[in-house]
This record gives structure tokens, sequence and C-alpha cells, in this order.
């Protein structure tokens, strides 16, 4: 039966059991976007509701665009896992959390359909009304998480969500040639690197040594920002891009 949900849309409630109390003082600030990365959207639905997973969220958006609420608003999802933001490590107690039903890099990962993304659109326009949430706190899974998740991806449309004011975006530079930083090289053009990922809000030592962590967050930043290719090389075009977004921020939350 469709009902208003906590979003003020009309969707279908599924409870799970899954949630617990959101840390005392700790503001809802955040959301979170997730792609459920299962075969289908019954067997992800499944997994979110079963106390056995110990996994949830907020809301789960069907490929046609249903919206089902899992969790209340005001309870605390299971869905970011071990997550860092801007210092933050319990990411749960502070976010939103929305699956996007799509099979994921494991299960033959696809183009969001239209009918979908504008209802994750609809559903973080209302979140984010409705809980002040800034542009720049509207994150990737992969972005909290980047050495254990790839989700939503490269494929899904954060310029859509940045055409209507949601979410902090600027064109991508396009890829060209130019010096390059890879997994190995070390130096101080490598610890600029590290600092301005970690002023944006990435969990990134500052080493001066491009190290699997680096090379993952890297990664994170071009499935978020600088998509056309993801190979956690630091080019030209994801550094110029990366400054772009830092200078763009109109302050530093």
């Amino acid at each position: 039966m469709s009902v208003k949900t906590d979003c003020g849309l009309a969707a279908k409630v599924h409870p799970s059991p899954n949630h617990n109390d959101r840390r005392p003082g700790a503001a809802i600030d955040m959301i979170v976007l997730h792609y459920t990365g299962m075969q289908d959207g019954e067997s992800a639905l499944q997994r979110l509701c079963d106390p056995r997973a110990e996994v949830s969220a907020h809301y789960l958006v069907e490929e046609d665009g249903a919206v089902l609420q899992c969790v209340p608003e005001a309870r605390r999802a299971w869905h970011a896992g071990t997550s860092f933001w801007k210092g933050e490590t319990d990411i749960n107690s502070r976010s939103i959390g929305i699956e996007i039903v799509n099979p994921g890099h494991a299960w033959g990962y696809r183009p969001f359909p239209p009918a979908q993304v504008e209802a994750v659109i609809a559903l973080v326009a209302d979140i984010a009304a409705r809980h002040a949430i800034a542009p720049w706190r509207i994150l990737a899974h992969s972005d909290v998480a980047p050495e254990r998740k790839d989700d939503p991806g490269e494929l899904f449309p954060w310029d859509l969500l940045a055409a209507r004011g949601l979410v902090h975006h600027v064109p991508p530079v396009p890829v060209s040639g130019g010096r390059f930083f890879q997994e190995g090289e070390s130096g101080q053009p490598i610890e600029a690197l590290q600092s301005m990922l970690a002023i944006y809000g990435y969990n990134i030592r500052v080493s001066g040594v491009f190290d699997a962590q680096t090379a993952a967050v890297v990664r994170a930043f071009q499935r978020h920002f600088r998509p056309e290719r993801v190979d956690g090389i630091a080019d030209a075009s994801t550094i110029a891009t990366l400054h772009q977004l830092l200078t763009s921020l109109p302050a530093l939350d």
C-alpha cells in the first residue's frame, strides 16, 4: 500500500529490523548513495531485511523508480560499514543511506534507468531540504570506504543531481596527456595530492608515498568526479578536477 514516509514521497514501507540508536548528539548531515550489487532487487531487499545479514538502508530505489523505506530516518541504519569522512568514523550515525537497485560490478554493472534516476533525485532533494544537508555532504559509498567499496560507481549520473543543485560537482577536466603519478612513486607532489584529497574529506595518509591506499582513494575520486577513466593513476585531469572542486567550495565544513 502506498503511504507517506519520512521523505514525504509516495512510497511503500518494507521494514528492516537492522537498525539501532544514532549516537547521541550526532546530527543527520550526510546522504550516502549505494548500489545494491546483487543479481536483482528482490534479493537485495531480502538481504537488507534479514537480521542475519546485519545490513540495511533507510531507502531502496527500484529500477522502475519505486521507493521503499526500510528504516525510519530517526534510526541508525547499517549501510556504510567501516567508513570515514572528514574525521568522522561513525558515518551511520550522521547519514541517511539510499540503496539503488543495480547489479554492480560483480553481476553486470549497467546504466541506471531514467525513472530510477529521477526517483533518486526526488528522494535526495527531499531529504537534503528537510535536514539542511550541504551538497558536498552527499557522497558515494566508495567515497567513505574507498578501500572496500566501488558503489554506486562510475555510471551513476552525478551530473544530473548537480544540475538540480543537489551535489557538489564540477565538469571533469578531459583526459589528456601530461605528467601523472602512480603507485610506487614518492615525493612532494604525492604529498600535495594526498593533502588535497584529505582536505576534501577522504581517509588518506599524507606520507608522500603513492601507496595502495592512495591508489584506492584516487580510484574512488575518479568514480565520482572524473569517471571517464577509473584507473587509480593521478593524471593531470584527475588533479585538475580535484583542484577545481576544492576551489569551488563556498567554505570548508
